[in-house]
């Protein structure tokens, strides 16, 4: 029924057909759905026959679409399709059955849609880079934001002269208490423009002070180096029309005179030496009761023309104190001379020792005209001297309490002050025991 030269023709045409439209794939059927001829070449098709029902309504019914038959090539899968019968003589010999879209076709629709979402994927991938890349730059921004400024800061006050006055800097406030790293390098920058500020102001203030003295104490040698010059000169000038009385007088005068310039630049000197820091110290155990003892005694003549009683407080005490011997008695001279000098007659000077702990506090106390309250952050300066202090000629140039506490810190402890006006002062400061 079915020839072989009509088989041969139908499968030259299909080929034929297939190679205008690789898309489609042509099948003969026979009336009962079983393959006769395809398109296919030498690829075999799995099924050997087909379900006629989608194909007797696709030709029944041809506005009902889109209808699925089965896939000649895969038992699993159903795809669109196109049919015609065939007749001859009247008589229906089969179906022209057409797949719209052959397994080339889906093989390359399914490249071209992996492809597409190859592309897809690239472009959210890309999409993605670009986003953490647009918020990567915004927190590297908000990052160094706080570095920049500190930047700023740091350039803007130098370019100032390392004056925190003039330096123009940002309002970036730091917190101290914060867990990141930058506020609290900001905080430390903060503390070292402030320390670096306050030096400047410190060494400014020190250079005034240094200006001040120098003067101070030019005045000073000068006064001194006049009185004896003008002596001097009247003795060579006239001494044979001088008296015996009138030369003897004279070279008292200048005797005190050169004794008081010694004692002025001797003390030049010494805060010199201090201020260097070319002073060493030579500790040993020393008896502290005994050496205050001593010290009194050498003041006890100075104390006695002024009718001013000097003591001991305790009277009797045994302690080893560990400290300078030269340097101790330096510091107490200054104070007790101080405490005489200031106290009117049938005053008290006392050297009062109190244990605390480890260490021996020392003072030396007076009923003399005392410090206004005012002026007690003063007096350690040199050249400055109270307003009510009693300055006897050529002694007092108010460097002895400079010297007393740079010596009483370089014994490790700090010279403090009491005083009420009127009542008297105490200066007191402590010795480590040995």
């Amino acid at each position: 029924r079915y020839g072989g030269s009509d088989l041969t023709a139908l499968k030259s045409l299909f080929s034929s057909l297939m190679l205008l439209d690789p898309s489609v794939e042509f099948y003969y059927l026979d009336e009962t759905g079983s393959i006769i001829a395809h398109s296919a070449g030498s690829e075999i098709a799995l099924r050997k026959s087909i379900d006629l029902t989608p194909i007797r309504e696709f030709i029944d019914a041809p506005g009902n679409f889109p209808l699925h038959a089965d896939d000649p090539k895969n038992i699993q899968t159903r795809k669109i399709f196109s049919a015609s019968p065939i007749f001859k003589n009247g008589e229906l010999q089969g179906y022209l059955y057409v797949i719209l879209g052959s397994q080339q076709y889906d093989s390359i629709l399914a490249e071209l849609q992996e492809s597409q979402a190859l592309r897809e994927f690239i472009l959210f991938v890309s999409a993605g880079l670009a986003a953490l890349l647009v918020v990567m730059l915004v927190l590297f921004k908000f990052i160094t934001s706080p570095l920049r400024q500190l930047s700023h800061d740091m350039i803007a006050f130098r370019q100032a002269g390392y004056k925190l006055s003039k330096a123009q800097l940002s309002q970036q406030t730091w917190c101290a208490d914060s867990r990141s790293e930058i506020d609290k390098l900001g905080c430390a920058f903060n503390e070292l423009f402030a320390h670096v500020d306050a030096q400047f102001h410190a060494l400014e203030r020190t250079n005034e002070q240094r200006k001040e003295m120098l003067a101070d104490l030019s005045h000073d040698l000068r006064t001194p180096l006049a009185s004896m010059n003008g002596y001097i000169e009247t003795l060579q000038l006239q001494g044979d029309a001088l008296s015996s009385e009138d030369k003897a007088k004279f070279m008292a005068i200048c005797m005190r005179n050169m004794n008081n310039l010694k004692q002025l630049i001797d003390q030049i000197f010494e805060l010199a030496y201090l201020e260097g820091g070319q002073v060493s110290l030579a500790c040993e155990p020393v008896v502290l009761g005994e050496f205050l003892h001593d010290i009194v005694t050498k003041f006890s003549l100075a104390a006695r023309d002024k009718n001013i009683s000097i003591n001991v407080e305790p009277k009797q005490f045994e302690c080893f104190v560990n400290t300078d011997l030269a340097k101790l008695e330096r510091v107490l001279s200054n104070l007790i001379d101080n405490a005489i000098r200031h106290t009117p007659g049938n005053g008290n000077v006392t050297i009062r020792a109190t244990t605390a702990d480890k260490y021996i506090i020392l003072g030396v106390e007076d009923t003399g005209i005392g410090i206004k309250a005012g002026e007690l952050k003063d007096i350690f300066l040199p050249r400055y001297q109270a307003s009510n202090s009693r300055k006897e000629a050529g002694h007092n140039v108010g460097l002895g309490l400079a010297i007393s506490q740079k010596l009483v810190l370089l014994l490790g402890s700090t010279l403090q002050v009491k005083s009420r006006p009127g009542e008297g002062t105490c200066f007191s400061f402590s010795l480590k025991k040995a």
